[in-house]
């Protein structure tokens, strides 16, 4: 899923990691998705702030560290729930549990 700021810049992108698919799994799945809709259809602004924000995240996230943070509210029957985005060219996350 895929929300913009007021501003209309920021996109923020929501990822659920379950126990059969980490968040590693589901945001290299949302980047393929991504990057094929933009090879389809071009590059709509909110596409490419979404793919960049994907590619920044694959590329310098410690994703043991972050699994270390998030399965053991999965494995207490939580689900969790990341919201990524880009800011200032750097990746950022936030992370729900409920």
């Amino acid at each position: 899923m895929c929300q913009e700021d007021e501003g209309g810049k920021k996109v923020y992108i929501e990822i659920e990691p379950e126990l059969s698919a980490c968040v590693e799994t589901k945001i290299r799945k949302e980047y393929n998705y991504v990057l094929n809709q933009l090879l389809k259809e071009g590059g709509e602004e909110e596409l490419m702030e979404k793919f960049e924000a994907l590619r920044l995240f694959l590329k310098s996230v410690d994703f043991s560290k972050l699994r270390g943070e998030y399965e053991r509210y999965l494995l207490e029957g939580k689900s969790v729930k990341f919201t990524i985005y880009a800011e200032e060219g750097k990746p950022r996350y936030k992370m729900e549990v409920h």
